[in-house]
């Protein structure tokens, strides 16, 4: 096991298509943007992407997922993704994440998710050594 802080920050701007009526974000949509952030955290620790891991035979699901919405994000806005690695086991990852109104500074939403490897057959299984160095150390 791995304890970690590595993180990475990715800024969007909020799509006609995220918002309501009122132009205020769906809640579903906070968790693509996790879903954004964590793959680019991964491809910038890595050095590949997710779907190149998919392709060497692992894939990471979600196992845990939890989520606290502190303001709303609204069309337009330009929203940041700072998503961290927190925890590296041989088989699951922990990732926490902050996102907030990128001019304002605003806190939006923080969540935490757990993902699992899975091999192909979609049983769990152990992250190669090197995998799990890349993570933490980011070599």
């Amino acid at each position: 096991m791995f304890g970690v802080s590595r993180s990475h920050e990715l800024e969007l701007r909020v799509r006609y298509a995220e918002s309501d009526q009122m132009g205020v974000v769906y809640h579903a949509h906070y968790l693509v943007w996790c879903e954004m952030g964590r793959t680019e955290l991964i491809r910038s620790l890595i050095g590949r992407s997710y779907a190149d891991l998919e392709r060497e035979g692992y894939a990471l699901a979600v196992s845990e997922l939890s989520i606290r919405y502190h303001g709303a994000a609204r069309y337009d806005n330009r929203v940041r993704v700072r998503t961290s690695i927190t925890e590296v086991r041989s088989r699951s990852v922990a990732f926490d994440y902050l996102i907030t109104n990128a001019e304002t500074g605003e806190r939006l939403a923080s969540a935490a998710t757990t993902l699992i490897a899975l091999d192909t057959r979609g049983r769990p299984v152990s992250l190669p050594m090197e995998l799990r160095r890349q993570m933490t150390d980011g070599e």
